[in-house]
């Protein structure tokens, strides 16, 4: 098993959850973050002072897969959050060493 952990612009959201729902994966954890990476957030203006803003929002998705469906599912979370520019977000995947469904006591693939 593999857990895939997403960082994207927020109005991707839904089209990410779109492709990966439309590959068969309909179980995610969503969180609204804030970062930056080579980017290094912006310049703006409020009422005539300038201030910097580090961390740009940002949108977590985390979901666990069995390990023939890793490669759909990043091949659809970057087609459906792709802008092509800076700050597209970046794809991260980690062995999951086990899962437990504690409602059932179900281990493993049948536990995701």
């Amino acid at each position: 098993m593999k857990k895939i952990e997403a960082i994207i612009k927020p109005f991707k959201m839904t089209e990410v959850k779109q492709a990966l729902n439309e590959i068969g994966i309909q179980g995610m954890t969503v969180s609204e973050v804030k970062g930056y990476g080579r980017q290094k957030g912006h310049t703006e203006i409020y009422r005539g002072s300038e201030y910097v803003v580090d961390f740009l929002p940002k949108v977590k998705i985390e979901t666990i897969l069995p390990d023939n469906q890793v490669q759909a599912a990043v091949d659809a979370i970057i087609k459906a959050a792709k802008t092509g520019k800076i700050g597209d977000g970046k794809i991260f995947i980690w062995t999951v060493e086990d899962a437990i469904r504690i409602r059932t006591d179900e281990r493993g693939d049948t536990a995701v």
